[in-house]
């Protein structure tokens, strides 16, 4: 079943920009400042991609008086784990694979 917001989880990490504000802030709360100085970009632009995040449910925004401070949602990201989980089976059989071609000594069949 689709949640509401899983479209816009999507959208949001589409952008590489975004993907990487996501790391940022899974290392921790960060200021807007601090996020706008690991970009090559305008702070409107930095504000526009935190928007997007925020209004996918992915990162939260509180005010501490002028300053605008971010935190990840990491829960809101389920639904992209949910995805990838079913192509999890493809990197098992790839590591099954190799992992039996180690057993055999590392030589790979004629053919």
């Amino acid at each position: 079943m689709m949640t509401p917001h899983e479209p816009e989880v999507f959208g949001a990490i589409s952008h590489p920009t975004r993907r990487r504000m996501l790391d940022l802030l899974a290392d921790g709360e960060r200021p807007v400042k601090v996020i706008a100085a690991n970009f090559a970009t305008s702070r409107p632009a930095v504000s526009q991609h935190l928007r997007i995040l925020l209004d996918a449910g992915l990162v939260t925004e509180e005010r501490c008086g002028r300053e605008r401070r971010y935190r990840l949602v990491p829960e809101r990201l389920g639904p992209v784990r949910d995805w990838l989980s079913h192509y999890e089976r493809f990197w098992d059989d790839r590591y099954t694979g190799l992992k039996r071609l180690l057993d055999e000594g590392g030589e790979r069949p004629a053919g």
